[in-house]
């Protein structure tokens, strides 16, 4: 049995969720001084590769502790769809079907590429990793939840394409012009304002979010490490995502691996 690492390393470096507080931390003893070398962190939950529960979006909805152990270990795929990843690609579910079999219940992780523009990726470029992401066509939310997947991931900082997130919509406005920029380039891709409305839609806001999460399909983001490992593109193979144990969390780091027969 092979393991391979799927997450992004976490510290004070990383990029954070625009508004969210970032990563702090700070050494409270060193082994100098009091004998032991102990750390304090502050944080957000949303950096880093981390999942997100029902809770995150839903009141009352499912927290990090009370997701069943089976949901976070099985059968699953790693799909490769870097050649068809570019700024503000919208990735569907005819691009995963083409590349390898989804069984019902199955771990879905895509690999968009897009992990070597994070802090710790091959060509960090935390603007194009953050406002220029792929995110998910309309089209998977149905896809998805006819699969039966509980969880799935991606190597991006969101699942959720920037034009249904702050980023496309109010991120920097009266500031910088992020989401101005952001909104030319998604009209000049999808082909102008109405294509743009008719793709990303004012009630599809945080759609995976808010579409998904009632059904108890979540997400991880923010995925790396070995991700893009031939050995793993378009294969079935075991995968665990495995948070600690939060109780009454919204979201939690996590680390996610690739489990691969010898």
């Amino acid at each position: 049995m092979k393991l391979y690492d799927l997450s992004q390393p976490l510290n004070q470096e990383v990029f954070f969720w625009p508004y969210y507080p970032p990563f702090e931390v700070k050494y409270i003893k060193r082994k100098v001084e009091h004998g032991v070398n102990a750390q304090y962190i502050q944080t957000s939950n949303h950096m880093g590769t981390h999942l997100d529960a029902p809770r995150h979006f839903v009141t009352g909805g499912m927290t990090i502790d009370q997701i069943p152990l089976d949901w976070l270990y099985g059968p699953g795929v790693i799909v490769d769809l870097r050649e068809e990843m570019d700024d503000l690609a919208a990735y569907t579910p005819e691009m995963i079907d083409s590349r390898v079999e989804v069984k019902k219940g199955d771990i879905v992780i895509l690999h968009t590429g897009w992990g070597r523009f994070a802090q710790f990726g091959e060509t960090p470029d935390e603007e194009r990793y953050v406002h220029v992401h792929p995110g998910a066509h309309p089209d998977m939310v149905p896809w998805l939840l006819e699969k039966d997947v509980r969880i799935w991931g991606v190597d991006a900082i969101s699942t959720d394409h920037p034009m249904d997130l702050p980023i496309g919509r109010f991120l920097g406005k009266g500031t910088f012009g992020h989401c101005d920029r952001v909104r030319a380039l998604a009209e000049e891709k999808f082909g102008g304002p109405e294509a743009v409305a008719r793709l990303f839609p004012d009630e599809d806001y945080q759609l995976t979010h808010n579409k998904l999460f009632p059904h108890n399909c979540m997400h991880v983001e923010n995925m790396g490490g070995d991700i893009a490992a031939p050995e793993l593109q378009n294969q079935r193979l075991t995968i665990g995502i495995f948070p600690w144990k939060f109780k009454d969390g919204e979201a939690a780091f996590c680390r996610a691996i690739a489990f691969v027969e010898d």
